[in-house]
């Protein structure tokens, strides 16, 4: 864990690094977002379009940091803090990938974000598919429903089904490699899919282990 964290501070250091050392270079407006079709549609002023990226990761890394230690079940974070620090760093590293991107944009190296986006964006969510697997009850990490807080079983079937939901999202995610114009719709589509099937999933996951238990009762 020792070592994560040291990677997680090194990806934060690296991050601000390379921006301070570019940050001379890159014009004064910047261009900040881009539609679905990989076109540039928004700019900054050079100073927020490369320093948000950056105060970003460091207030994530701070919340994640702090939320294991105001959780009232924080026990639980012992049993899968590997995975859980290990999707931080992976996180740092995802969003250090989007400011190079933009540096490398604003820079005049246009890096297309609809071919760039899909291999980052489907590790990460094959990633969260591994932390789902193996998260335990707890109020913030994890697909929080009503009905997976309210049952350890229901959490645990719902995770699971979340976890593999989530491999093939990211696995989806890397075909807009193949269909670059289309590449954002197989980002967003898979993962507002999983996200509705995995809430619903839970609702009915708990209303038969309810009318399991009467039965036992």
């Amino acid at each position: 864990m020792k070592l994560i964290r040291l990677a997680i501070i090194a990806g934060l250091i690296l991050t601000f690094l390379i921006t301070i050392i570019m940050y001379p270079v890159v014009p004064d407006q910047v261009v900040s977002h881009w539609n679905a079709a990989g076109q540039p549609d928004g700019y900054m002023a050079k100073f927020w379009g490369l320093a948000l990226i950056p105060l970003i990761m460091t207030a994530l890394v701070a919340l994640f940091a702090v939320i294991p230690r105001i959780d009232p079940l924080r026990k639980s974070y012992e049993k899968f803090r590997n995975y859980y620090e290990g999707f931080v760093l992976l996180l740092v590293f995802f969003m250090l990938a989007i400011q190079l991107m933009v540096i490398l944009w604003n820079t005049g190296y246009p890096v297309s974000p609809n071919l760039f986006l899909p291999v980052p964006v489907g590790i990460l969510f094959i990633y969260i598919g591994f932390l789902l697997e193996h998260v335990e009850q707890n109020w913030y990490v994890g697909i929080r429903t009503p009905w997976t807080l309210s049952s350890t079983v229901v959490w645990k079937k719902t995770h699971v089904l979340g976890g593999k939901l989530f491999k093939i999202s990211g696995i989806i995610c890397f075909a807009g490699l193949l269909f670059p114009d289309l590449a954002m719709w197989f980002i967003l589509v898979p993962v507002l899919a999983t996200t509705v099937i995995t809430v619903v999933y839970s609702y009915f996951a708990w209303t038969r282990e309810e009318k399991s238990q009467e039965k036992a009762g």
